[in-house]
């Protein structure tokens, strides 16, 4: 179908030319009882989704915009994260790009394209309402917070999970993973963070993360060492596990987290940035205030076990 360029406004022309460049790239997933979306990210066909959408399913079919199928088999879920990556073992659309969330601003045009209610191809549009959000995740014992989390007014309905939130250059910058309200959705980002994650889901099926045995919250740098050390924030210890890694390397509740492995942290997902597999097992270089005065120990992070 032709469409009158002059007949639409700017805006328009953006959420037309995003949802034609994207719809084929994105499918309709069915798994046992449930079903949801996937976006094609390699021309191989490798799918990405939500660990929601696929649950405990090991495969299941996906339905594409012109009309054809695939049986795909799950590679592997995480869901700290409600990321999973999905094999076709036929044919499937080229990939679709890739973008980079960490460059969005708030009030930019997004577009979100999925399958909810089961209607394939459906594209509705709106702003990025927020940027940084937190949601909370749980798999066993394990809880996690999914960082920086995209805030969206663009509608999503069950069955936009797992589905492509892109900007206005048709580059996927998240994956939609939660209804939070009216008018309110939320997006998992793409950026160097998840894509970490979508590699090692590819390479070995699951993600291993590094454990310290802290729970924290953001402190207030005492004033008279603000200027000295260039900020207002760190990580306060509000509790230590006992016989965890943290322990052992001598950290204590009350302590200020102010750098790990030389990275400065001032949120909680500043740390969880650097718990991937490449920490187990290897001393971990941490800065903290104590007392007034600063003070470096060496942890050495164990495998989080989700169990």
């Amino acid at each position: 179908m032709e469409v009158d360029q002059d007949a639409l406004d700017a805006y328009s022309r953006v959420v037309s030319t995003v949802a034609a460049e994207m719809t084929p790239h994105v499918a309709s997933l069915r798994l046992g009882r449930g079903a949801g979306s996937g976006v094609v990210f390699t021309d191989d066909g490798f799918l990405l989704t939500n660990a929601h959408v696929v649950g405990g399913s090991r495969t299941g079919t996906a339905g594409f915009a012109d009309g054809t199928e695939s049986d795909f088999d799950v590679i592997g879920a995480d869901p700290l994260s409600d990321l999973a990556v999905v094999r076709a073992r036929g044919g499937t659309p080229a990939a679709a790009r890739l973008g980079d969330a960490d460059k969005l601003v708030v009030g930019q045009l997004v577009v979100a394209v999925g399958n909810p209610l089961g209607l394939g191809g459906t594209v509705t549009a709106g702003v990025v309402s927020a940027l940084g959000r937190s949601l909370p995740t749980r798999s066993g014992r394990a809880g996690r917070v999914i960082e920086d989390v995209i805030q969206t007014d663009a509608a999503l309905n069950p069955g936009n999970s797992g589905g492509a939130l892109a900007d206005a250059s048709a580059r996927v910058v998240g994956i939609n993973t939660a209804v939070a309200g009216v008018g309110l959705g939320m997006a998992v980002p793409v950026n160097a963070t998840t894509r970490k994650i979508i590699s090692a889901l590819m390479q070995d099926g699951r993600v291993r993360r590094a454990y310290l045995g802290l729970a924290m919250t953001p402190g207030p740098v005492p004033a008279n060492w603000r200027e000295r050390l260039g900020r207002k924030t760190g990580l306060l210890v509000a509790q230590v596990v006992a016989g965890g890694p943290a322990d052992r390397a001598g950290l204590r509740p009350g302590d200020l987290l102010l750098t790990v492995a030389g990275h400065p942290v001032a949120v909680s997902q500043d740390l969880q940035r650097l718990m991937f597999s490449e920490a187990i097992g290897k001393p971990l270089a941490i800065t903290v205030m104590r007392n007034g005065a600063l003070v470096d120990v060496i942890a050495e992070p164990s495998e989080l076990v989700n169990a």
